[in-house]
């Protein structure tokens, strides 16, 4: 089996593919649409994608792509973020001027770098950083990425977990073309990803949650986004706590699709054992 993800090899994607799914023949693509695009193209089962961050917050392109994407959403996981200091053999820690990583990552050990006087520099991304610095003869450079492209690239690992905040914390959608068989059963607690547009009324949006508090079902994310580049259109990203054949999911979503315009669930998935432990 073979599953697609955005970046280089011991990127925290990849990472994230061999928790999930240790057997699969991991696929690095350029871009989160071409990730994707292995799938629809059949040229992977799965695509693994990054949609929030505990720290950076959401990733915003990808909300853009999910609904476009024509695939399913059958499951989610979570991924610790561990940052280290990578750096090549030999090299002392006072040696260290600059470190390079992708901007989103160095503003995660901004306490670190200030404590050791050591410049942040914004690379491509994090395995790539890292694989710049393995190529490099330049000891006063270092890279901040995942314990595995210290791995992969044979970088020594001179700080280890030096982000500033430790529960952070990354969701990713696992993407299929086809739908999982999600039967609702009483004892397995799923989630339901939707996106929708509500009618252009007035207090729509607040009419159109109503149903979920009447009928108990908890909303655990809501995101919006604009449309086309107008001000007046707008689209809903919501994740939901339930299964759609679940009676009172099933009232909540009939109340929903009578103040929208769009309703589309984009996937029924069980829920991560994470939440049980970080909620």
């Amino acid at each position: 089996m073979k599953i697609s993800f955005q970046g280089e090899f011991g990127s925290y994607s990849h990472q994230a593919c061999s928790e999930a799914f240790p057997k699969a023949t991991p696929i690095p693509c350029p871009t989160f649409e071409s990730a994707m695009d292995q799938v629809k193209d059949g040229n992977s089962g799965y695509a693994i994608i990054p949609v929030e961050n505990s720290t950076y917050g959401r990733v915003a392109d990808v909300y853009y792509l999910l609904p476009k994407s024509g695939l399913h959403i059958v499951s989610e996981h979570f991924l610790r973020v561990h940052i280290n200091l990578l750096a090549l053999p030999g090299v002392n820690l006072s040696d260290i001027k600059t470190a390079m990583s992708h901007s989103v990552l160095l503003g995660q050990c901004r306490k670190f770098l200030s404590r050791h006087n050591i410049k942040a520099v914004s690379g491509i991304d994090t395995a790539g950083s890292a694989k710049i610095v393995s190529e490099s003869n330049d000891k006063s450079q270092c890279a901040l990425a995942s314990p595995l492209a210290g791995q992969i690239y044979g970088l020594e690992a001179l700080g280890v977990q030096i982000e500033d905040m430790k529960n952070n914390t990354t969701r990713f959608l696992i993407m299929s073309t086809e739908k999982e068989n999600k039967n609702f059963r009483k004892n397995t607690k799923f989630m339901t990803t939707i996106i929708f547009q509500v009618k252009n009324i007035p207090a729509a949006l607040y009419k159109a949650m109503g149903g979920f508090a009447t009928n108990n079902v908890n909303i655990v994310k809501l995101e919006s986004f604009m449309l086309s580049g107008s001000f007046t259109s707008t689209q809903f990203y919501a994740d939901i706590e339930g299964h759609p054949e679940e009676e009172r999911v099933k009232r909540a979503l009939d109340e929903l699709m009578f103040f929208t315009s769009m309703l589309k669930i984009l996937g029924v998935y069980k829920r991560s054992e994470f939440r049980e432990f970080n909620s």
